[in-house]
């Protein structure tokens, strides 16, 4: 049972739990709104980076993103299909970089596909491989590591990626949680 006392001390202070309850809301409110601006820039460099690969790679044409023999079907040049990419970074250069306008090279993981109209994931063409990213210029040089007809891929991939990087590449592409919202913005690209 509630004691008079105890009602009357809440009440005396119901201004002050007026105002925790106000301040709550809006420190609330505040981080949903931060988090819900998609054109915010992402807070650690790693995220950057990424959001910055990300950018650059879907801006290619599909025609000059080409390699491994694969090309996108050419119709109308309005008609471009976008390019949905997903990339992991295995690391940049230097090291020691703190800003985004520090880095001069990244090293990293990208799948793209190219999202005609109606054509699922499945069937689309793809991009992908090991690349290093030079981000000294602007727009962003892409270099993909490709075998040659004297180089096979796995020596190519030594010869341009550093020993570290080289080792992660081998093993690792895209996290589970990449590819899934890749797919995702694919299916939308693409009208499915």
């Amino acid at each position: 049972m509630i004691s008079r006392e105890s009602f009357a001390g809440w009440y005396r202070h119901r201004l002050l739990w007026v105002a925790v309850i106000l301040l709550a809301t809006s420190a609330g409110t505040v981080v949903l709104v931060d988090r819900a601006d998609p054109e915010a820039e992402p807070a650690d460099l790693q995220a950057q980076i990424v959001a910055r690969m990300r950018t650059t790679l879907e801006q290619v044409d599909p025609g000059q993103h080409n390699h491994a023999g694969h090309s996108a079907q050419q119709g109308d040049a309005a008609a471009k299909p976008p390019v949905i990419c997903g990339v992991r970074v295995y690391g940049y250069e230097p090291a020691e970089a703190t800003a985004l306008a520090d880095v001069q090279e990244v090293y990293g993981f990208h799948l793209c596909g190219v999202a005609e109209q109606k054509r699922p994931w499945d069937v689309a063409v793809k991009l992908a491989g090991p690349l290093i990213m030079d981000m000294s210029t602007n727009p962003p040089g892409i270099q993909v590591v490709e075998a040659t007809a004297d180089v096979m891929f796995i020596d190519r991939l030594r010869e341009m990626f550093p020993a570290k990087y080289a080792t992660l590449a081998q093993a690792e592409a895209l996290t589970a949680a990449e590819l899934a919202d890749q797919r995702r913005r694919y299916d939308a690209a693409a009208g499915l």
